[in-house]
């Protein structure tokens, strides 16, 4: 057939779900999924521009570090980062945004899908801080649907089996930005050293 571009082709393949998998889909957390939050260090968040760009941001931090407000509500704090910001603009621009919740070694992702809006009220900042510094930004989501994914993509992928997972890896940062910068394999390094100081004694300041 080649490329699908229809529902009816789509659901030749992908079966209609269970009406008891639709149920599981809710407009607010429930216990289990305020508990999991509570637990959570680790989420993917992505976001949509204007144009239809989409992007995926990681953010981690303390387990919890994403607030509940109310059943419907969430607060996510803004750390430092590499100021790109391109979620944040997003954010902005669309008001749209999608969440994945990890816990380690726990094989259900969190699913949360709504809109948000950037607030930088300085109490609630404080609230958010960590380790005595006050969040940059919170971003507010306000949530439209939410509901657990089933464990198959991480049974499959193995993800929390240590015996599984392949040497520990390092991208280079500065074969990435010297030669688009016209500079030397020196300056790579010294590219390279900048963001190992950043991962250890800069982890919660830009300089």
């Amino acid at each position: 057939m080649g490329r699908i571009t229809t529902q009816e082709e789509l659901r030749r393949v992908i079966a209609e779900p269970r009406p008891a998998t639709r149920v599981k889909i809710l407009d607010a957390l429930d216990d289990q999924s305020i508990e999991f939050l509570k637990r959570c260090p680790f989420a993917l968040v992505g976001t949509t521009s204007k144009d239809g760009t989409v992007e995926v941001s990681p953010k981690g931090d303390e387990p919890g570090f994403i607030r509940l407000e109310d059943p419907k509500t969430l607060v996510i704090p803004e750390r430092v980062g590499n100021n790109l910001a391109f979620g944040l603009s997003n954010i902005i621009a669309t008001g749209e945004i999608g969440i994945i919740a990890l816990v380690p070694a726990t094989g259900e992702t969190l699913r949360i899908s709504g809109t948000a809006e950037i607030h930088d009220d300085p109490e609630l900042l404080a609230s958010l801080s960590s380790l005595g510094k006050p969040a940059l930004l919170a971003t507010r989501v306000r949530i439209k649907h939410c509901y657990f994914h089933c464990a198959r993509s991480i049974v499959r992928a193995k993800l929390w089996d240590p015996k599984s997972w392949p040497a520990p890896g390092r991208i280079s940062f500065g074969k990435i930005i010297a030669p688009r910068i016209g500079e030397s394999e020196a300056v790579a390094a010294q590219i390279d050293a900048n963001v190992e100081g950043a991962y250890t004694t800069r982890l919660w300041q830009n300089s």
